[in-house]
């Protein structure tokens, strides 16, 4: 009898019926025991004793990752048992013709006789589901105690090959038998392809790849780093239909299901040893310790060969990782060259950085690696003569915590940091590809009530739902790249298309096209790499004027989605509204503003409004106030808290030095001069009785500031609790209930939430209708690039802001009344790790420096 742990995180002593039967030195790589001799008749007692933070867990940073203590059994244990005469090791090797057709198939084998006596006339034989391929070997005898070993080969005409795209797996049915009978037999699926380095590519199956990845953690908010394996399926699912070809196990092997599943689905894999910040300052051990001690290096090469034993045989994994950001040495080195023995059929990496200063110390391993390379970092990935990763690039927000619980919008600029990120790395032949950090948020919700962890970093939750970024990535990733932006009406419709596959023609695709009331399908013949045209006939071309297109992935999922404009977009138009005669009163306090089922009250003494009503209904009861907000941000750390405080703050101590009110033809003219603390200026109210209101306003820096966004906030009665708008989005299409799309309405709080939530209990509903004091996701993000956007109550009243679609708009709950920001500028926000990548969009004011612009508001 055996027993296998796949994954104890720390090291461990296993004791079988109080005697100790085993131990392991390493910290999740999977690891077997002979324990028959430990079993009696009956019942038996299985114990394990594990030290957290032990050495295993140190050279890990397993415990100091998760912020939380990881000791324990995180993985399935087996007890299995073997015949006498069994299998005890498995190799299978393809390699490919030069036409990248046929094939050598390899197995290296090794036959266990563990009983007490020789074993004579031993058989191996090796089949293929729907294959004619039989290999067999006679062992004229195994000695007790030992093992033969040895190859199987054999030609094997025509198999499909394994790719990302095109997963095809065949079944390896092995049997061991002796003279008179079959005492074993296994299955193992199996693909047919190879791996190798051409210059400074990667190539599988002859194809030079490119690599649409992001890191994974194993994670879940109430199991910690323990999974099981329907979640294993769901991240690979989650991950392949947001057309992402590659996961990075960051940073300790995954367990084999998720193996499994990628051979199945096709998704590349790079595979991680658990060995993590040796040498670097994010560990702290090492600002005493030594890492060139060579102490240490037995548990990195027994790590990193347990894993290469345990996983060679799924052609998922494409090459494997040494280590991550780790300060290479001789001792490294030596680990290298066990690396190139103990698989000769795949590269490795080893996160350092392949330039720069960080923790460059030349490490030597096939494949070059840097990590957050920085926008221009593709120049010099261009020269290198290895295939370079970004083995974590494009970090999501994260560390700007304030930002993002006042405003989670920010989530969507994340957009302009990857989208032309991608597009080098896409058009760099030395770029191999890259991971985006990280793949899932890492919040850990403890019994205490606790929430620990590095934070929200993920394109999906812990729970498993996509957020914001989820999309964009889905995009950015696209292999089908629709170029044509807009359209004229004709009978027939012109499209370029790019296609960004590495192994799929377009024609595999189903491609289906709807124009108002008409609808179809298309085809297009591109290969690999090809650009070309898409061709639409349309019967009535005056009918509608936008061209939905949609292109099924033939694994079975929606690869992308388009919405082209054809001709003028009258549902971004506005229409004007009518004016009306407008009466101007004088009050002691106020200025009083009416006309027909219209009033509006402006204080003489603060020059904002005190009230806009329509009928007897007031709409608006506040504002302009100015908002500059500055940027803020936070560090690396793992202090992720629940209760992190929102920073939604207006320019301070405001002080009027003029309030004047004069009628102007139908309009009413209010001029206002003031100064905040932080800004000096002035701003022209014009108020018509038909229901609109413009705001020209001029302000001064008196200090420096280097602001998220700047525009007038506007207050109105908490019964406007819906927003709608319609604006320009970086896609054209986006999930129905995605805080960004192009065209919806959001509530303040959606209707069957719990009034408190329990953050130990998964949410049954979407990541935009989460909620703060501020109010929903979906509500209080900003809007960019309105056509128009606004604010309405249960009995049809609104305020509406018509725009050009350069403005911007958000909402959110102020105690008991909502506010409203129109923005003039926003750029993304504080998150340290794409500092570089926002610079382009930054507006930092000097002292003397103006902002300003015109806003306009309705009340209906």
């Amino acid at each position: 009898m055996k027993l296998r742990f796949d994954g104890v995180s720390c090291e461990s002593v296993v004791y079988l019926n109080g005697k100790e039967i085993g131990s392991h030195m390493g910290g999740m790589t999977a690891f077997e025991l002979d324990v028959t001799k430990g079993l009696k008749a009956g019942e038996n007692l299985l114990a394990l004793r594990v030290r957290s933070e032990s050495l295993a867990d140190m050279l890990g940073s397993l415990t100091q990752y998760a912020a939380h203590q990881l000791g324990g059994i995180t993985r399935k244990v087996t007890l299995f048992a073997v015949p006498d005469i069994h299998l005890s090791d498995l190799r299978i090797v393809t390699e490919l013709d030069d036409d990248y057709k046929d094939a050598d198939l390899k197995v290296y084998l090794s036959v266990t006789n563990s009983s007490d006596e020789i074993q004579k006339d031993v058989s191996v034989r090796l089949s293929l589901s729907g294959l004619p391929v039989v290999l067999s070997r006679h062992i004229p005898e195994i000695t007790a105690g030992s093992s033969w070993s040895g190859w199987l080969t054999g030609k094997v005409v025509s198999p499909d090959k394994w790719d990302n795209e095109h997963p095809s797996l065949y079944t390896m049915k092995i049997e061991v038998g002796t003279s008179d009978k079959v005492v074993e037999q296994i299955e193992k699926r199996f693909g047919f392809r190879e791996i190798r380095i051409q210059g400074n590519r990667l190539l599988v199956n002859g194809k030079a790849v490119k690599l649409r990845g992001v890191c994974r953690h194993e994670m879940h908010p109430l199991t910690g780093r323990v999974m099981n394996p329907a979640l294993e399926r769901k991240d690979v699912e989650l991950y392949r239909d947001a057309n992402c070809n590659f996961i990075r196990t960051s940073h300790y092997p995954p367990c084999e299901e998720l193996l499994e599943v990628c051979d199945e689905l096709g998704m590349f894999v790079e595979v991680e040893a658990p060995v993590c910040w040796i040498g670097h300052h994010a560990n702290e051990n090492w600002k005493v310790l030594n890492y060139r001690d060579p102490k240490y290096y037995p548990y990195v090469l027994q790590a990193n060969m347990e894993m290469i034993q345990f996983y060679r045989n799924h052609p998922s994994i494409i090459f494997w990782s040494m280590a991550n950001e780790s300060y290479w040495n001789k001792e490294f080195a030596q680990v290298e060259v066990y690396m190139e023995k103990a698989d000769p059929t795949r590269p490795f990496t080893f996160h350092d950085q392949a330039y720069g200063g960080f923790n460059n110390q030349g490490s030597t391993a096939p494949i070059a690696n840097i990590h957050y390379p920085g926008p221009n970092g593709y120049k010099v990935a261009a020269k290198s003569d290895r295939p370079m990763t970004y083995g974590e690039y494009c970090h999501l927000n994260v560390y700007n915590r304030s930002e993002l619980v006042t405003d989670p919008g920010i989530r969507s600029d994340w957009a302009l940091a990857l989208a032309p990120t991608w597009d080098n790395m896409y058009k760099t032949p030395g770029v191999l590809g890259g991971s985006i950090w990280s793949g899932i948020d890492d919040i850990f919700q403890m019994p205490n009530g606790d929430a620990v962890g590095y934070g929200p970093w993920g394109p999906i939750d812990g729970w498993r739902r996509p957020k914001p970024e989820y999309w964009d990535m889905k995009k950015i990733y696209s292999p089908v790249r629709v170029t044509t932006g807009a359209l004229s009406p004709a009978n027939e419709l012109v499209i370029d298309l790019e296609n960004r596959y590495t192994y799929t023609n377009l024609d595999e695709l189903r491609i289906t096209w709807t124009y108002g009331e008409e609808k179809g399908t298309a085809f297009a013949d591109l290969e690999p790499g090809e650009k070309g045209q898409l061709r639409i006939r349309l019967a009535h071309p005056e009918k509608a004027n936008e061209l939905y297109l949609s292109f099924a992935d033939p694994r079975g999922f929606t690869a992308d989605e388009y919405l082209i404009p054809v001709g003028r977009q009258v549902q971004n138009e506005l229409r004007a509204l009518p004016t009306a005669s407008t009466r101007l009163k004088e009050k002691k306090d106020r200025y009083v503003v009416t006309g027909k089922d219209f009033s509006c009250e402006i204080s003489r003494v603060s020059g904002q409004i005190l009230s806009v009503k329509k009928g007897k209904k007031e709409i608006l009861n506040g504002g302009p106030w100015l908002m500059a907000l500055p940027l803020t941000g936070d560090g690396c750390y793992p202090n992720h808290n629940a209760n992190t405080p929102v920073f939604n703050d207006l320019c301070s101590d405001w002080k009027v030095e003029k309030v004047e009110a004069v009628r102007q033809g139908d309009d009413v003219l209010v001029k206002v001069a003031g100064a905040y603390k932080e800004f000096s200026g002035s701003y022209d109210l014009k108020i018509n009785a038909g229901g609109e209101l413009s705001v020209t306003y001029s302000f001064d820096a008196l200090e420096d500031v280097n602001p998220r966004q700047w525009g007038l906030v506007f207050e109105a009665p908490v019964s406007y609790d819906k927003t709608f708008w319609r604006r320009d989005g970086m896609w054209s299409v986006y999930p129905a209930d995605h805080i960004s799309r192009p065209v919806g309405e959001a509530s303040l709080f959606y209707e069957g939430l719990p009034a408190k939530v329990d953050p130990r209990t998964e949410p049954a509903w979407s990541w935009s209708m989460d909620y703060n004091e501020l109010g929903s996701n979906d509500f209080r993000s900003t809007r960019r690039n309105i056509w128009y956007a606004g604010l309405k109550d249960g009995n049809g009243s609104k305020i509406t802001v018509p725009s050009n679609g350069k403005q911007h708009w958000r909402s959110w709950l102020e105690k008991d009344k909502i506010r409203f920001l129109v923005a003039d500028f926003v750029t993304a926000g504080n998150e340290m790790f794409l500092s570089s990548y926002y610079a382009p969009y930054r507006k930092p004011l000097k002292k003397g420096d103006r902002i300003g612009g015109e806003i306009v508001v309705r009340v209906e």
